[in-house]
């Protein structure tokens, strides 16, 4: 439970500090990203996610 509250508040601050330092850049990411094909984003969100489970994976092969 623990590694799932972490886990989280790192997904918490990082998106955080997207909205508060570049709002605007996040506006221009959000129109860019319309023009991407759904099934493209689909393809990207799953690669993002085998990204995410790779590098918890490794951080507790390490023993972090």
């Amino acid at each position: 439970m623990g590694w799932i509250l972490l886990g989280a508040g790192l997904v918490l601050v990082i998106e955080g500090l997207v909205f508060a330092l570049a709002p605007s850049r996040l506006e221009e990411a959000l129109e860019a990203l319309k023009q991407v094909p759904p099934e493209a984003r689909r393809l990207l969100g799953l690669a993002a996610v085998a990204l995410g489970v790779l590098l918890v994976w490794l951080a507790r092969q390490a023993g972090i």
